[in-house]
């Protein structure tokens, strides 16, 4: 057997309601939060399976960026924890994401039962109006995650890529200080196989944590990790907080996006490329696009550079997932086009742009059908290499028909 793509852990069900309120208490307006499953309102299964009924829930984690990759056309597997139940095996939230994985056309075969905790949950306070209400997110059987477990599912399933989601939230998959998971992308890497990372600490109120200057110490975390994996992206707040944490504060706001955003994807590379091997890609995330730098197998490091979207016209209807579905667009075309990377001469450009194009299709999608812009593989592509500015989002889906 062999797939494209495997895409690991933080198996959630996101939740959204006007009443969870208590999540601002928590967090803050717009803020994150990671709690303990004893912490955790002492809602019922019975009260998870009516909102889930009701429309209130969708599939996070990897349910944000593995439909995206089947419906592109590339052969997708999930590997999580999910909690077991009354629902055909698993908890209310559990058979939720299950089922939601699976219709997408997703083979959910290295899916681990876990008898002892629930499945994972955020709750999102729906405030309409609002971009984005504050998330506490409970990782619950997702902290039991199992690299020896897992390495038997990479060993059947034989994936092209593996996309690690996420650094941060997972006790056992962070445990020793990342190197676990640092061992863990070396031992795929062994075999050939392609490795992304993300990461996401919910590290409270990002803007207060910037101008303070402050450590947060989950970004230690990736001290192991980011001279093991060969791609690596992050957000333009979180960029900010793992230099602060891993080489002390910076003045941000003396400076631009741009010299922000070069600056630190030159001191990833400084710091972390000394020594390795092959072609890595390191890259930032921003509003309107992103940067990225890449080392080939020469040794020679490019120069950061930003792609700008192409694609965004258009009002978002929700940006959760929004980081998630960029890297979609990315595997997307680095799955179709692994031997240029590994080679080193694979377009990078266009690889970033598949990302902004994937991301703009999501982020403006009915949040109960978030698929439903996304086509083939050749279709996007298409789009991506007519080299258009789209001022108009129904043009851009005309496009795509």
């Amino acid at each position: 057997m062999s797939i494209d793509v495997l895409v690991l852990n933080t198996a959630v069900i996101d939740l959204r309601h006007e009443d969870f309120s208590f999540v601002d208490s928590l967090v803050g307006e717009g803020g994150l939060v990671k709690g303990e499953t004893a912490e955790m309102p002492e809602y019922s299964q019975e009260q998870f399976k009516g909102w889930l009924d009701e429309g209130r829930g969708a599939a996070g984690g990897p349910g944000n960026t593995a439909p995206l990759l089947a419906k592109a056309g590339l052969k997708t597997a999930v590997g999580v924890n999910l909690g077991q139940g009354q629902y055909d095996g698993f908890d209310a939230c559990g058979r939720a994401f299950y089922d939601a994985i699976v219709s997408a056309g997703v083979d959910m075969s290295a899916t681990f039962t876990h008898g002892s905790f629930p499945t994972g949950i955020t709750f999102i306070h729906d405030k309409p109006g609002k971009d984005r209400g504050g998330l506490a997110y409970f990782p619950n059987c997702n902290n039991d995650f199992s690299f020896s477990h897992f390495k038997g599912e990479v060993e059947r399933l034989q994936p092209r890529v593996v996309h690690y989601m996420y650094a941060g939230l997972s006790r056992s998959g962070d445990a020793n200080g990342g190197r676990d998971l640092a061992e863990f992308i070396k031992w795929c890497r062994s075999k050939g196989i392609v490795t992304i990372v993300d990461c996401a600490t919910m590290a409270g109120d990002p803007a207060s944590l910037i101008a303070s200057g402050k450590a947060v110490e989950d970004y230690r975390l990736l001290e192991p990790v980011l001279p093991e994996v060969d791609v690596f992206f992050t957000s333009g707040d979180e960029c900010k907080m793992i230099e602060n944490t891993l080489a002390g504060a910076r003045q941000w706001d003396a400076y631009d996006e741009n010299e922000n955003c070069t600056h630190f994807l030159e001191f990833l590379a400084e710091r972390f490329w000394d020594g390795v091997d092959g072609t890595r890609m390191f890259g930032v995330t921003v509003g309107n696009g992103a940067y990225q730098t890449h080392r080939s197998p020469d040794g020679v490091i490019g120069k950061p550079v930003k792609t700008t979207s192409r694609f965004m016209a258009g009002g978002a209807v929700d940006l959760v997932g929004a980081g998630d579905s960029f890297r979609a667009g990315m595997l997307t075309y680095l799955a179709n086009n692994l031997d240029g990377f590994r080679a080193g001469t694979m377009d990078f450009e266009r690889m970033v742009q598949s990302g902004n194009l994937m991301a703009s299709l999501y982020v403006k999608a009915p949040l109960n059908n978030r698929c439903v812009n996304i086509t083939s593989y050749e279709k996007l592509q298409q789009v991506v290499g007519k080299g258009k500015n789209y001022d108009d989002f129904a043009e851009l889906l005309a496009d795509l028909a």
